[in-house]
């Protein structure tokens, strides 16, 4: 049992580290020539700055896939699908983020030619711009956000009734991840754009408990009465199953 638990504390430092460096690469991946009103002249000035987000954005991928697959092995004790459920929205949330990666270095390309081809005005690189532009939000902030937000409800439920992490911190991140796929419907049916208060005030909830569920996991890990608790249960209805059968 002693080994377990001291495997599991292993695992629960590595989920924390990883989601703490998946918040550190988000705020890092902001590429603000795109979001620029002259994005078009902007972005091809300061290329290497839209490289980095791109950079940064895909470093966001084996995070959160790593903290999903760092987290499973405890989770799926509780419940494995649920735990399923949970893995398999941090991957799905890794493709659109892959997406949004290679949309970045596309407004490169496009800045350069709407440069080369003299900044016309109300031509169709405006028309093409824009239209990457709403592609981009809505893969970052509607069909990624929308199954991180899932797979943040879920695993939120498990560590509540499990009671692998303080009651507190597991209904701040079920509340937290509420907010957050409102926020992406709200911007999803136009009742708010991405740059606003409303978006940013109902997704810091999720980046603030994100950061002290990671310290948490990094310090404190796993509850180890929570852990010889499901290990018992496990190996209980294991021996129970040798025994029906």
């Amino acid at each position: 049992m002693k080994s377990e638990s001291g495997y599991f504390k292993k695992n629960a430092a590595i989920a924390g580290l990883l989601f703490f460096c998946g918040l550190i690469a988000g705020l890092l991946s902001i590429a603000p020539p795109v979001e620029s009103a002259d994005y078009l002249v902007e972005v091809s000035k300061n290329e290497m700055q839209v490289l980095s987000g791109a950079f940064f954005q895909f470093l966001m991928i084996p995070a959160y896939i790593g903290s999903a697959i760092a987290l499973y092995p405890v989770l799926k004790m509780y419940s494995e699908p649920l735990a399923l459920g949970f893995a398999g929205s941090r991957i799905m949330a890794g493709v659109f983020h892959m997406i949004g990666v290679i949309i970045l270095p596309l407004f490169i390309v496009l800045s350069r030619e709407f440069l080369k081809a003299g900044s016309p005005d109300n031509s169709n690189f405006q028309t093409l711009g824009e239209l990457m532009r709403a592609g981009r939000d809505l893969t970052n902030h509607v069909a990624m956000i929308l199954p991180l937000g899932m797979g943040s409800l879920l695993y939120s439920f498990i560590l509540l009734r499990a009671r692998l992490v303080p009651v507190w911190l597991c209904v701040w991140g079920f509340v937290a991840a509420l907010l957050t796929v409102a926020a992406s419907l709200c911007f999803l049916f136009a009742l708010f754009p991405v740059i606003s208060v409303q978006y940013m005030i109902m997704n810091i909830p999720m980046g603030l408990q994100e950061l002290v569920l990671a310290l948490w996991l990094i310090v404190r890990g796993f509850s180890k009465t929570a852990i010889d608790s499901l290990a018992e249960n496990k190996s209980w209805k294991n021996c129970s199953c040798c025994i029906v059968q």
